[in-house]
């Protein structure tokens, strides 16, 4: 479960991860041809805080784990599973079974084991040890056993996971000493990844040295590849306007630029990768009671909205169309679930459709029934700037053109996550839910609502439900046409609206690199001149 929270991860406990989804295209600004050895130099925009990898959700921290820890499995920059730990995985929606690769070690010099794997998975499926990686990468109460003369690693799962297989095989894995003390992850590491952590100076840089015998990187990365860096530095700079600066003058090789200096950089620099997110999502709340607990009224004040023109405003002009809940570039679905499942732009219809629910013109020109005005409290996150403060005042003033009287929150993410968890009362909001496999999404959008549950919206959507149970039965791709009806469902009944794709350019200078899962690839790193 993935909140793509304006600058962090989480939010009531439950929403968790960062930017997803990645792809892009470009060149580069220099001659392409591989310099060996150097310093790497990524711009980060804020500290992770603790690096260990089981108790945080912030992307910034996870884009440090990257460099420090591997996974079972590994996904490239199409959302395609590829090999890392393990060599070879099978999995059903219960079962997942893993098979090692040989010779890989631990950055002090010991092998990894099966054992170390099953323990990793154990430790994140016990609730007692509360790690954020509990539900996201390991279902609740799964099991993990080990062999490690045959180097295999099985896991049953309480419960049915379509994706069980990829899930846990994502999961960063600690080695043994890590493991055994989990004070040195902190600040420090214990993992297979191809760097060691060498200097930890918080709010200001994080220092790696590579690993010279690393030869079981995703997808086959190797010592071998010609242009890797020696040393890399994640140099933590908070201003964006001074993180431009330092990458068009050489002294960072790679930062993402988003805001106004996007243009200035893009002109001066050819190589960029590109990562997509969702930032305009609108949600509804469907308390008993509430006005927007009417599938009419909710496709109504849908259909009062000009999407695009939002999408526009929300986005400073640099967002996509989305395609279904799952970002572009993530998970084995591809099938677009939003076109045509949402009701098109028609002022006249939205008001047709308010009068049929009951909520008719009262003499100040908003909407009554029963004695009740149709006004509603509408929510937005601030930290998302004045992009998404101006989305919200274009949403207020179409949705006052059809009599109904909205009143405008900003909240910052603390805020937001009480408004959400039940504190704090609400009829509508922006919330750019971020998930890579449909599965994620579930908790969200049915069953149990706050404080038992994940279910904020109060969504009630049977078919939705009856296509998701169906999708859980089958593993992997298999399920892919169910979870698209089931995500079409959401759309018809206006359970949740997205009309807003963010995509966020990551530049390069003096280095080119690919991303996956919303990070940096560590082995894809290649110093150029």
């Amino acid at each position: 479960m993935k909140y793509a929270g304006p600058t962090t991860i989480a939010m009531a406990g439950a929403l968790t991860i960062a930017l997803t989804a990645c792809s892009g295209s470009g060149g580069t600004s220099t001659s392409g041809k591989p310099v060996e050895g150097g310093t790497f130099t990524l711009a980060i925009s804020a500290d992770p805080g603790t690096l260990d990898p089981h108790a945080t959700a912030l992307s910034v921290a996870h884009q440090v784990g990257a460099f420090l820890y591997d996974s079972l499995v590994a996904v490239d920059a199409s959302g395609k599973e590829i090999p890392a730990l393990a060599g070879t995985w099978k999995s059903t929606a219960t079962t997942a079974s893993y098979t090692l690769r040989k010779g890989i070690t631990c950055s002090d010099g010991t092998p990894l084991t099966a054992t170390d794997v099953a323990d990793n998975i154990n430790y994140v499926a016990d609730p007692k040890n509360g790690s954020s990686a509990i539900g996201l990468y390991v279902p609740p109460g799964a099991k993990a056993k080990a062999d490690d003369s045959a180097g295999t690693v099985t896991v049953s799962s309480p419960v049915p996971d379509a994706f069980l297989g990829r899930n846990v095989g994502g999961l960063p894995i600690v080695c043994r000493a890590g493991m055994k003390d989990r004070s040195i992850l902190k600040q420090g590491g214990s993992g297979t990844g191809m760097f060691t952590l060498t200097e930890a100076v918080a709010d200001d840089h994080y220092s790696f040295t590579r690993r010279k015998d690393y030869a079981w990187g995703p997808g086959g990365g190797t010592k071998d590849a010609k242009g890797l860096p020696d040393t890399v530095v994640l140099q933590v700079v908070p201003n964006e306007a001074t993180a431009a600066n330092l990458l068009l003058v050489n002294q960072v090789n790679a930062a993402v630029i988003t805001g106004q200096d996007r243009k200035r950089v893009a002109e001066r620099l050819d190589f960029q990768r590109s990562m997509h997110a969702p930032l305009g999502e609108l949600w509804f709340n469907q308390r008993r009671g509430a006005p927007t607990a009417d599938a009419g009224v909710r496709r109504a004040l849908t259909q009062a909205l000009d999407l695009k023109e939002l999408r526009t405003v929300v986005t400073n002009g640099g967002g996509e169309p989305p395609t279904g809940l799952v970002a572009k570039g993530q998970g084995p679905c591809t099938a677009d679930t939003v076109e045509g499942n949402l009701p098109d732009h028609d002022r006249a219809a939205a008001e047709r459709a308010l009068d049929a629910a009951g909520w008719k013109p009262g003499a100040d020109g908003v909407r009554q029934k029963d004695g009740k005005r149709l006004s509603l409290t509408f929510y937005y996150p601030t930290s998302r700037g004045i992009p998404m403060q101006n989305a919200a005042e274009l949403l207020r003033s179409s949705w006052q053109k059809v009599g109904v009287k909205v009143s405008l929150r900003g909240a910052a993410d603390a805020q937001f996550d009480q408004v959400i968890s039940g504190e704090g009362s609400w009829d509508a909001l922006f919330l750019p839910l971020t998930v890579t496999l449909p599965t994620q999404a579930v908790p969200f959008l049915s069953g149990p609502t706050p404080p038992d549950g994940n279910n904020f919206g109060s969504v009630d959507n049977a078919a939705y439900e009856a296509h998701v149970e169906a999708a859980s039965a089958l593993p992997g791709a298999k399920g892919c046409d169910e979870w698209a009806a089931a995500e079409k469902a959401l759309f018809q009944q206006a359970d949740v609206v997205p009309f807003a794709d963010l995509v966020t350019p990551v530049f390069g200078n003096r280095a080119t690199f690919e991303l996956a899962d919303g990070s940096i690839v560590p082995t894809s790193i290649r110093m150029v001149g």
